[in-house]
């Protein structure tokens, strides 16, 4: 199994959690809840350009 499926796998098994156990996507949002969100995408976005980078090499 690649190193990108494995991070994604990753990425979709943390919203997955923060859907159902963290409400994320709750009436009751708060702004810490949206910015956590924010930066779990972000870490994602970096995690497979760092991924893709090392397995081109």
């Amino acid at each position: 199994m690649s190193k990108v499926k494995i991070v994604s796998i990753i990425y979709a098994i943390g919203i997955i959690i923060g859907a159902l156990f963290f409400d994320v996507w709750g009436a009751d949002t708060t702004p810490l809840k949206t910015l956590s969100v924010f930066a779990w995408t972000i870490i994602f976005i970096i995690a497979l350009f760092f991924v893709d980078k090392n397995e081109r090499n």
